[in-house]
Parts: C-alpha cells; sequence; structure tokens
C-alpha cells in the first residue's frame, strides 16, 4: 500500500475534518491508504511546546513522514492570507530533504480553512504551494469538471478545497465541501500511481 501523508495545523477542527475528508477520499482508491499528521502549536519564540504526543487527534508529523509519502495534502487555517504559523515552523525543518530532492516528483495537494468568508483562502492556499514547489513537488488542483466546484457555497477553489467556518468557527462542513475535499483525495491518490511514486 502507498501512502499519502495528509499533513494539517487545526486550531477549531474545521482544517482537522477536512483533512479526514480528503484521507477518506485517499482511501477510495485500490492499494492507497492515508497518514493524518499534525504539528504542535509553538510559542512565541518559535520552539515546539507540546507534548511529543498529543492529548487527542492525529500523531505529530516527523521527517520521516514526509520522506517516506507516495504525495502529500497539506492542510492549514488562514492566518492574514497565509499558511498557519505551527505549519510554517515545521515546513521551516526541511531543509536536509530538500538538499536531498527526497519530495522531489510527488505529488501535493493544499487545503485550508478561514472563519470569514473573504478572509484570504486563495492567497493561503498559493502561498502554501511556495516551499512545496521549492521541493519540486507536482501540484494537484480541482477542476471545474467537477460539479462540486461550481455548486458551493460556502468553500472550494480551483487551488484546493476551502472551508468557511463563519464568525463561530463552525466545524460542520457544507455537503460540497466534503464532496470537494474527497475528490481532492482521490485526486492525489490516482496522480501518485501514475506517476509510479511507490516506495
Amino acid at each position: 500500500m502507498a501512502e499519502i501523508l495528509v499533513l494539517y495545523y487545526s486550531r477549531t477542527g474545521g482544517t482537522a475534518e477536512m483533512a479526514r475528508q480528503v484521507a477518506r477520499g485517499v482511501e477510495e482508491i485500490e492499494g492507497m491508504t492515508a497518514r493524518l499528521r499534525t504539528v504542535p502549536p509553538v510559542s512565541a519564540v518559535c520552539e515546539a511546546v507540546e507534548d511529543e504526543i498529543p492529548a487527542a487527534g492525529s500523531p505529530y508529523a516527523h521527517l520521516d513522514d514526509l520522506r517516506e509519502c507516495a504525495g502529500l495534502a497539506l492542510g492549514s487555517p488562514t492566518r492574514f492570507g497565509n499558511m498557519a504559523a505551527p505549519l510554517k515552523y515545521f515546513l521551516d525543518s526541511t531543509g536536509g530533504l530538500w538538499l536531498a530532492g527526497a519530495l522531489s516528483g510527488k505529488p501535493a495537494a493544499v487545503f485550508t480553512s478561514a472563519s470569514t468568508l473573504h478572509g484570504g483562502h486563495e492567497s493561503t492556499l498559493l502561498t502554501m504551494m511556495v516551499p512545496l514547489l521549492h521541493h519540486g513537488m507536482v501540484l494537484v488542483g480541482v477542476p471545474f469538471t467537477e460539479t462540486a466546484l461550481s455548486e458551493t457555497r460556502s468553500g472550494g477553489t480551483p487551488y484546493g478545497p476551502s472551508h468557511w467556518s463563519g464568525p463561530e468557527s463552525q466545524v460542520t462542513l457544507g455537503v460540497e465541501e466534503k464532496q470537494i475535499c474527497r475528490i481532492l483525495g482521490r485526486r492525489l491518490a490516482k496522480i501518485a500511481q501514475r506517476l509510479g511514486v511507490v516506495l
């Protein structure tokens, strides 16, 4: 079984639920499985402040998770139109993988959630792509041939799934949002197979 790493950071649960939906899509493809991982919060001095193992939810990611994956789905809440600091902090630690070309040629995709409708969904997705391009990854989006992308009223972009949680940070995803997340997971898994990324 080849694994797609679904790596995310979530504060209120919206991005975590999106990650679970992306993982469901990955596992709809025969021969593929999803590895859900998160990253710990960081302090004001940019040092991880959490225990080695989280009290609940997905385990914390290690560089080996990236090295061993056949593809990557990266998810973050929107923070001023960019990814959250804990995810950026983790990605900033991947210089050794970059030097080794460990991620080069693997497919990657991005997803985000935000509490405001115009809070920077698309700019967050685009800026999340930048370090993946530096790693030589092959970016996967959601084409408009997927009808859910045109029908959604709460989130979704061709750059990757998005979720508008509203001011109360509602975790519940809309029907189309779930569909778009699963579509992305399936596309990522299929493209990993086509690229022959099997470890």
